[in-house]
């Protein structure tokens, strides 16, 4: 009697060895991936770690600054205290535009260009403002502007070679700001005329004065005055004022009018 189909015990299929030694090998292959790129990050973080560890270790501090550059007015040393990096933080952690505005602060520098040398030097290459106009100081003395109108120092004489600039307004002249400042806003016109002087006569200049109106005149060490009206149309002023000191007879000539461009007048008076 044949046993039944219920009764009938299943039998275990059997798993070709070929297969099993695959399944094991990919196995081997995706512990190792595992293995490999843990391996990888933890590296990485210990590089990162040792990195930072360096960067901010003694060794790589700020030990140095090294200034470049003109700056016949203003000593290394007071741009190294400006710097102010005594405190030999790490050089990573220098803010670099933060130094650079510090030394701009600075009367006679116009710009400071900041970077890193390493491993402990901060480079600091720095342009000066020249003095090209001075005002006289209420009470005695002199300020010596650059063409932005900057106050760059206060002496005692007057600097020769520089042309006087004077505004007068409704309650006087105008006294100059504080040095490492700038002239007002609401007193500009003269700056501006002063600072776009053309070579043809901007040495025959001794003073810029700037009217309560706004208007600017000039006058030239040959004792001429140029009234130049306000500061619009400066370049076809200038032309005009430039032709006539070239060209024209100005014996007897007091006053060069040029206030409505290209329709110059010269008169005694």
């Amino acid at each position: 009697m044949t046993p039944s189909a219920a009764g009938t015990k299943r039998s275990v299929p059997t798993v070709d060895p070929r297969i099993g030694q695959r399944r094991a090998a990919v196995k081997r292959r995706v512990d190792r991936r595992r293995l490999v790129i843990v391996a990888t990050v933890v590296a990485v973080v210990v590089l990162a770690v040792a990195a930072v560890a360096v960067l901010h270790s003694p060794w790589l501090s700020v030990r140095r600054v090294q200034v470049v550059g003109s700056h016949p007015e203003t000593p290394t040393a007071l741009i190294v205290h400006a710097a102010d990096l005594g405190g030999h933080p790490p050089l990573a952690d220098v803010d670099l535009v933060a130094v650079a505005k510090r030394i701009e602060a600075l009367p006679f520098v116009k710009s400071a260009r900041v970077t890193r040398s390493w491993p402990s030097t901060v480079r600091v290459a720095v342009t000066s403002r020249v003095p090209s106009l001075v005002m006289a100081v209420p009470g005695g003395g002199w300020a010596e502007l650059d063409r932005s109108g900057r106050v760059l120092a206060r002496v005692a004489a007057r600097p020769g070679g520089l042309a006087l600039l004077t505004v007068q307004q409704a309650h006087g002249t105008l006294a100059p700001p504080a040095v490492g400042t700038s002239v007002a806003t609401f007193a500009r016109a003269g700056v501006e005329v002063a600072a776009t002087l053309p070579p043809a006569f901007a040495g025959q200049v001794t003073a810029v004065t700037e009217l309560p109106r706004g208007t600017v005149d000039l006058s030239l060490n040959s004792g001429l005055t140029v009234v130049l009206g306000t500061a619009a149309d400066l370049h076809a002023k200038y032309v005009d004022v430039a032709s006539i000191i070239a060209g024209a007879p100005l014996h007897g000539a007091k006053t060069i009018d040029v206030s409505i461009p290209q329709s110059p007048t010269v008169s005694d008076s």
